[in-house]
């Protein structure tokens, strides 16, 4: 009975989802790019969805780059390139646009008819890393900065290079990914093109966690050595810090609640939250939020 239970639930989400979204975009993947060593972690080709504008959104981009974490060492790259966070073989041939991708007026009045494209994420260090040599034990290919540009010069061929507007997006990872590309994707475009980018949480702090480790800077830089990243990070920033920083403090904030919480709680530990004020845990959150972003506000002034 209780499965029966579980399984009606299931079919009733499924179809008002469907009720209210509907829209399943075909996969594309990007072939040519195999000899150009812009490949998933496996070494398959990279891969994107598609939906074409229309009407006054015809000239009008919006790129979402898919989230997912990182791997930092090669035993989690290895797990990694046998899912659909490393290889596009074991991606989904139809993917829900919703939200930010829905082609609904009523649910996203603002891109609903503008060429809507999810760039898919299978390199393990948000489209930054670029490693020649192969280790034929593991066969990990660390690519993907190759990736990245391969995927926009096919989008740039498909109509982009005519885009009148341009938002790159991503989430999580692929927020921060956002973030390290926007310079990039703003000098493929043409100068009267309109170009901005949006970093849904995409913000690490770079501080102790519960159990006084300095955590997050310890695991960015074994992303970014693993994958031979920090040639590919902003120059405007590694200029001012080291690479592994450069992947940990990019702001754009969207949910900093939530970011500030995952990282002071590591994964596996619960936090006891209710024995602490929630109020006073958001004060202590936001100062410590404001201490990191005012420095950054005078940044290139």
């Amino acid at each position: 009975m209780f499965k029966l239970k579980q399984w009606l639930i299931y079919l009733v989400c499924s179809l008002v989802i469907m009720n209210t979204e509907g829209l399943f975009v075909n996969i594309t993947f990007v072939r040519n790019a195999v000899a150009k060593g812009a490949v998933c972690l496996d070494g398959s080709p990279p891969a994107y969805h598609l939906d074409r504008g229309s009407g006054t959104g015809i000239n009008s981009w919006l790129i979402q780059l898919e989230g997912g974490g990182w791997c930092n060492n090669v035993t989690n790259c290895v797990s990694r390139m046998h899912t659909r966070l490393g290889s596009s073989k074991k991606m989904v041939e139809n993917l829900a646009f919703s939200a930010i991708l829905s082609n609904k007026k009523q649910y996203n009045p603002d891109f609903y008819n503008w060429n809507r494209v999810k760039v898919r994420y299978c390199d393990g260090a948000s489209f930054t890393g670029d490693v020649e040599a192969v280790n034929p034990a593991t066969n990990l290919h660390f690519r993907g900065a190759r990736v990245w540009l391969a995927v926009m010069q096919e989008l740039l061929a498909k109509g982009m290079i005519n885009a009148e507007n341009a938002v790159l997006s991503g989430c999580s990872a692929g927020g921060l990914a956002s973030l390290m590309h926007c310079d990039s994707f703003r000098a493929l475009l043409p100068m009267g093109t309109k170009v901005k980018c949006l970093s849904d949480a995409g913000f690490f702090l770079n501080t102790r966690d519960v159990s006084g480790v300095q955590y997050i800077k310890t695991y960015f830089e074994d992303v970014v050595t693993l994958h031979g990243s920090a040639k590919n990070l902003p120059r405007s920033c590694t200029s001012r810090l080291t690479p592994a920083m450069v992947e940990s403090i990019h702001v754009i904030i969207i949910k900093p609640f939530f970011v500030s919480l995952q990282y002071f709680y590591p994964y596996n530990q619960s936090p006891k939250i209710c024995s602490v004020s929630f109020r006073n845990m958001w004060l202590a959150r936001l100062e410590l939020l404001c201490s990191f972003l005012m420095p950054l506000m005078t940044l290139g002034r």
